[in-house]
């Protein structure tokens, strides 16, 4: 029996202006998988990105979740994107409220959750990852790799059936990188299905279950780490590598 794919983009393009940014992707990413894109800038990591959460219609193609096709026009985006986690390069936290307000007021306002049970919810959350001492701060007292961390810990709070991480750490100073991709090791533990773009290529050797290698919007290479990393089969695959080593 086949198991049908978290997320699955299909012949997916997208075009901005007279630039095609996605050439007719295919990806499939099933549960529990972690699939990390790699590229140089432009290549059309973030582009997938905001395509499978609706952020960019697809001028052409499909995305299914779960199964379902969010890329139908009749399509609910709202709900859709309720069923999404999402956590870009900016943190985007709400400066007036609290952590424990900024994580929970989605969960709150879009998924109808109860104040008391979404407030219990959170600091168990926070509690595991460390971050239980922060819940009564406001994010300008907190670090970038801090508020980073509570933005993810925000967009897993509802247990979403997929997490989306859009170079999470280029905002950061490099001493505070650690923190924010050692929380993204914990969520692999926990069996989080996540697609992720980084430049960090160490940690996408160690965290990843398949390395997606993406040029000019085309799916070039794709396979295991040690594959990519030790073993690229295609030129285009083995030039980037060199050159982000140097």
């Amino acid at each position: 029996m086949s198991v049908v794919p978290v997320i699955e983009a299909r012949g997916v393009r997208k075009r901005f202006g007279d630039h095609d940014v996605l050439r007719g992707l295919d990806l499939a990413v099933a549960p529990h998988e972690v699939v990390v894109l790699i590229g140089a800038s432009g290549s059309g990591k973030s582009t997938l990105l905001k395509t499978m959460n609706l952020i960019e219609r697809v001028d052409d193609g499909q995305i299914f979740l779960s199964g379902d096709d969010i890329t139908d026009p009749r399509a609910d985006a709202d709900s859709i994107r309720a069923r999404i986690g999402v956590v870009f390069q900016l943190f985007n936290l709400f400066p007036h409220l609290t952590v424990l307000e900024n994580i929970t007021l989605a969960a709150r306002k879009v998924h109808g959750w109860r104040a008391a049970d979404t407030r219990v919810r959170a600091l168990e959350l926070l509690e595991t990852l460390g971050l239980a001492a922060k819940a009564g701060e406001y994010p300008d007292r907190l670090s970038g790799g801090q508020q980073q961390r509570v933005a993810i810990v925000r967009a897993i709070l509802t247990e979403p059936e997929v997490l989306l991480l859009d170079e999470i750490t280029s905002a950061l100073d490099p001493q505070l990188v650690g923190e924010v991709l050692d929380l993204v090791r914990e969520l692999k533990r926990r069996g989080t299905t996540i697609v992720m773009a980084t430049h960090e290529m160490s940690f996408a050797r160690e965290v990843a279950d398949r390395v997606v290698f993406l040029k000019e919007g085309v799916l070039v290479e794709q396979g295991p780490p040690e594959q990519i990393f030790d073993a690229p089969q295609h030129p285009a695959t083995a030039e980037f590598l060199a050159r982000v080593r140097r």
